[in-house]
């Protein structure tokens, strides 16, 4: 597989409907996990909400989604961040390093309760990003 660089979106409490209408427009297919499926939410208010979702088109688009939590602050506008994802951990990991110089680290890049290597940061220039790395 190879690395991907994309836009990851996030809602308050529409990201399914989001989603569902950006599929309408791109086409592809949709998948959807919520934090009650994937056991990341004690809050029975937040077991129906997107924890992720990924939105892929026969023309090679993709796009991702999610809602943010109900203890987590959303700002319009600061709501979009980069994602790079693959199963390449090595370049993955030099990628992360690479961002890491004078960034602001949100969540370390480490094992992640799914078991991808997973990490967020601010980067020196205030742009978000996520990196994802395929578990063993």
């Amino acid at each position: 597989m190879a690395t991907y660089l994309n836009p990851y979106l996030n809602f308050r409490d529409n990201a399914r409907e989001a989603m569902t209408f950006y599929q309408s427009v791109l086409g592809g297919e949709l998948s959807v996990m919520t934090f009650g499926e994937m056991q990341m939410s004690e809050d029975p208010a937040e077991f129906e909400k997107v924890m992720h979702s990924q939105l892929e088109t026969p023309a090679g688009l993709i796009l991702q989604g999610a809602d943010v939590p109900n203890a987590l602050g959303l700002t319009v506008g600061d709501n979009v961040s980069v994602s790079l994802h693959g199963d390449d951990n090595t370049e993955l990991t030099n990628y992360w390093q690479k961002l890491s110089d004078g960034a602001t680290i949100t969540v370390p890049f480490e094992v992640a309760p799914w078991g991808d290597r997973f990490g967020m940061l601010v980067d020196k220039f205030g742009i978000n990003w996520l990196v994802n790395g395929a578990g063993e």
